[in-house]
């Protein structure tokens, strides 16, 4: 969802570009950013050097994310107003509530 307005657009990384990179390039990126890009360097007091890691860790496993995995992730995600809302209508829904229609969101 955040990547949709990012030029470039962010990597897919499950995919190869990313995965051949070795453990040390993933570390520089996710410590450093990458310049010109929504990439940004989340080392120098961000977290420790032992979280990067485990992000590194994390990168690797995700090609082999199980749906479990996946489920579990979106469920421990932080959700905002709007998600709730938007969660609590789709389950009223599938509970054979009547559909509320709402009024457009203003914007200034």
């Amino acid at each position: 969802m955040y990547g949709k307005g990012l030029y470039p657009k962010p990597p897919d990384l499950r995919q190869s570009e990313t995965q051949n990179l070795s453990d040390g390039e993933l570390f520089w990126i996710i410590e450093n950013g990458v310049r010109f890009t929504g990439m940004p360097a989340f080392g120098g007091g961000h977290g420790s050097q032992d979280d990067t890691w485990k992000l590194v860790l994390f990168i690797r496993h995700l090609p082999q994310l199980s749906e479990q995995e996946r489920v579990d992730m979106d469920r421990m995600n932080p959700k905002g107003p709007d998600d709730r809302d938007e969660e609590k209508d789709e389950q009223d829904f599938l509970g054979g509530e009547p559909v509320q229609q709402k009024a457009p969101a203003k914007h200034h």
